[in-house]
């Protein structure tokens, strides 16, 4: 009898069968995008200065990181909420590293919220352990829904598997929403009293867009011996393409044991965070005043940014998700499903291709982030939007107006010119009432 999508192997398969179609010649179906959304930005001059310095270092970083990444991590969670030791601590290069490691040394079998990180499902597939997608509730994404969680591991051990980690994100990629602590709080005890162990993506929890109108607890905070935390430090802190993460370990003989098998699949994978990274990394997380600067400047420009992509994206008849965090949201077009088929759109790769082709710009499908392949949704990021020079992002950071540049109104122009013109024909083909 076959197996349908949402037994032990049927979501693994569907995953890995929608994304053969999508993945370059001569990679298998572990390798595919897209990369976490970039801020667009220009390197903050203080922090090139501190990679710089550290360019002529020749020693090699300790596995798991040297003592001044690990005392600043320790420094960066005391900072919120979450006191922490630095025989508790791992820096990784990424944050895809130290989960591989994660689900490596925990083993079993893996739950992700539906949808989900796109750099989630494909390392515990690199591994051989089948991954098992969960319905989120309607307000928020990032975070599964207590009842089919439950529902979901039942299934799973009824038949024969072995659930042990939930990786789950409070500021979620791609919907770019926080969950409210009520629905974390419920579905962490669902997860306590199933045994799993929690792995926080807490990568955006610095881009939060109302931070003062804005709760955003930690499961850490909740569960203080059952969840590990990983924050990749291109959310807020880094350039994407200066790769670090850290990663925060329960207290007690738990975490202490996680800690040591994390650190030994790192020696193993040779992954250690290059030297001048890793200076780079202590100072950001250090947070010095021209980092929170930075930071807090391009929290509120994308914020700007994001809320005129999601009036577009609403005045076109489309749905999504108010955007609270990130540089992303995620949009829902089946409302245009008749004007984007008359282009032959009709599944979320056929619409990946079809926009960012008309946008000039990424714009990834719901597939890529576990979503079914049939739902016409995709992520935009806004970082695109800011122009195509550093003179003009950087304008951006320092003008009062920023979606009033001549470039950035014409990106948005032309995006909202994309989606009107679906508007207008999925009005102009709806059949008499």
């Amino acid at each position: 009898m076959a197996r349908a999508p949402g037994t032990r192997h049927g979501i693994t398969d569907c995953v890995e069968a929608d994304m053969r179609r999508t993945d370059p010649e001569g990679h298998g179906p572990v390798r595919y995008g897209p990369s976490l959304p970039g801020d667009g930005l220009p390197v903050l001059p203080e922090l090139a200065d501190v990679l710089t310095a550290a360019a002529y270092r020749t020693a090699a970083q300790p596995i798991g990181g040297g003592p001044g990444v690990l005392d600043a991590a320790c420094g960066y969670w005391s900072r919120r909420g979450l006191p922490t030791e630095a025989s508790h601590v791992a820096a990784g290069p990424g944050a895809p590293s130290l989960l591989l490691a994660l689900t490596a040394a925990l083993g079993g079998d893996v739950l992700v919220p539906r949808p989900c990180a796109a750099w989630w499902a494909p390392y515990a597939r690199l591994l051989g352990r089948p991954v098992f997608h969960v319905p989120t509730p309607a307000e928020s994404g990032g975070v599964p829904d207590p009842y089919a969680l439950l529902e979901t591991v039942r299934r799973v051990r009824a038949e024969g598997g072995d659930p042990r980690l939930l990786v789950l994100s409070v500021a979620d990629d791609p919907t770019a929403t926080v969950a409210p602590p009520e629905a974390l709080h419920e579905t962490v005890e669902a997860a306590q009293g199933e045994g799993l162990h929690l792995v926080s993506d807490e990568t955006w929890r610095d881009t939060l867009h109302a931070p003062h109108d804005t709760v955003l607890l930690s499961p850490a905070e909740m569960l203080s011996d059952r969840v590990t935390v990983v924050t990749d430090l291109a959310g807020a802190l880094l350039p994407p393409g200066w790769p670090a993460a850290v990663a925060r370990f329960p207290q007690g003989a738990e975490g202490e044991g996680l800690h040591a098998r994390v650190l030994d699949v790192l020696t193993a994978m040779g992954a250690t965070v290059a030297g001048p990274v890793a200076a780079a990394a202590g100072y950001a997380l250090d947070e010095p005043r021209p980092v929170t600067v930075r930071r807090d400047s391009a929290v509120r420009l994308h914020a700007r940014v994001a809320a005129a992509v999601h009036a577009a994206v609403v005045a076109a008849g489309a749905l999504s998700r108010p955007p609270q965090a990130g540089r992303h949201l995620y949009v829902d077009l089946d409302e245009l499903r008749s004007a984007l088929g008359a282009h032959g759109v009709g599944d979320a790769q056929e619409l990946e291709d079809f926009l960012t082709a008309r946008l000039g710009m990424p714009a990834p499908g719901g597939h890529r982030f576990g979503d079914d392949l049939g739902a016409l949704r995709v992520r935009l990021s806004t970082g695109p939007l800011l122009g195509g020079t550093d003179e003009e992002r950087t304008e951006c950071l320092t003008s009062p107006s920023p979606l009033e540049l001549p470039h950035v109104q014409r990106a948005l122009i032309s995006l909202r010119s994309v989606l009107d013109d679906l508007r207008d024909d999925a009005q102009r083909w709806e059949p008499p009432r």
